[in-house]
């Protein structure tokens, strides 16, 4: 098996849309309504949202490659790409994502490592992200990855409230 991380572009933005959006419903369809999935899918996902999170200077989508085919991305922010102002000393993994037949090889583990070597590049001294309390998978493997809760918010999926904790790991 090859595996390979790359930068994606705005050449890449059509994978990325389909990506983003098979990869967001696998994970959360069960959990939500029909009517805030597609709520959410339809205003997060747009290629406009997508043009406009590619080129902002302060954020970078990653895509992990597994035998010529796209598995799955990871997406950071740094200033004021952010999703909550955290400072100009962190990085924030706003997304990991890997489709369901790629899941339980370790990609998720490599688009981590690849997030803790761009906050590194950037001269970040702080890690954080936003996890739905209910993604029990998600929560144990950030704490298995050094991270500790730090606080919580909002966030909407459609017209439904949900809490996301936020968990931060300090860098050495």
């Amino acid at each position: 098996m090859t595996i390979k991380i790359r930068t994606c572009t705005l050449d890449d933005i059509h994978t990325l849309r389909e990506l983003a959006y098979v990869t967001f419903e696998e994970t959360f369809r069960d959990q939500n309504t029909e009517e805030a999935m597609r709520a959410y899918l339809d205003s997060a996902f747009t290629l406009e949202q997508l043009e406009k999170e590619l080129v902002h200077p302060a954020s970078r989508f990653y895509f992990v490659v597994c035998d010529g085919h796209v598995a799955g991305y990871l997406k950071v922010n740094a200033d004021d790409a952010q999703t909550e102002p955290m400072g100009p000393d962190a990085l924030e993994i706003q997304r990991i994502y890997i489709r369901k037949e790629y899941q339980k090889l370790g990609l998720g583990r490599l688009l981590y490592h690849k997030a803790m070597e761009v906050a590194k590049e950037w001269g970040k001294k702080k890690v954080w992200l936003g996890v739905w309390e209910r993604n029990e998978n998600a929560l144990a493997f950030y704490r298995k990855m050094g991270f500790e809760q730090t606080g919580a918010h909002s966030f909407y999926m459609g017209d439904e409230e949900q809490t996301d904790y936020i968990m931060t790991k300090v860098l050495d």
